[in-house]
């Protein structure tokens, strides 16, 4: 029941976040720091569509063992709220079995920064991962939460790459230090299908 709670909220908060730039036009005369944000809205755009997606994700993160798993899968992208969110249907082919999970993002036109959620198939009425946020500069973007790894307080790091209209490249890293050191875990390398 809580995460089915969490999901409306999360769907609340998309369904606010595509009213915020209305209420903003309704002001007479709106201060320069007052105006929205929305030169990231479209830097997930890229996304949208089909993508073979090969990952390399290393078995027990943090844990000073090297042993990584490679395995195949795919990701389908689409839209949502006239481009101010999109949502990633993921299905992942692992060595244990199918792993699926979806990945909603919101655009925050106060900040200028995407929020990304992940929400893991194995576990779906679990605990919601905390959002990553972040922006793209000069064509990198980068995002960061604050979460837990075994009951210890850690960073995540996401990165987007490589970004091209037929490539992408994302990693996943985890800090134990506060963000002084960082250990990738996880790497995929995308390739548009349709």
């Amino acid at each position: 029941m809580k995460r089915f709670r969490t999901l409306l909220v999360i769907v609340a908060m998309m369904a606010v976040a595509a009213l915020v730039p209305a209420a903003f036009a309704s002001q007479d005369t709106p201060k320069a720091l007052d105006r929205p944000d929305m030169s990231g809205l479209h830097d997930f755009d890229f996304l949208v569509g089909d993508w073979r997606v090969h990952s390399r994700k290393l078995k027990e993160p943090l844990s000073g063992r090297q042993e990584w798993i490679e395995f195949e899968g795919t990701i389908s992208s689409r839209p949502l709220m006239e481009g101010r969110a999109n949502v990633d249907d993921t299905v992942f082919h692992m060595p244990g079995g199918i792993y699926r999970g979806v990945a909603p993002r919101a655009y925050d036109p106060k900040t200028g920064q995407w929020a990304i959620w992940w929400i893991d198939g194995r576990n779906p009425f679990g605990n919601l991962d905390p959002p990553v946020k972040g922006r793209f500069v000069h064509g990198v973007g980068t995002f960061h939460a604050d979460d837990t790894l075994r009951g210890k307080p850690i960073k995540v790091r996401f990165i987007w790459s490589g970004i091209s209209r037929n490539a992408a490249h994302w990693e996943q890293a985890y800090s134990n230090d506060g963000g002084k050191t960082w250990e990738t875990n996880w790497v995929q390398t995308l390739e548009r299908v349709r």
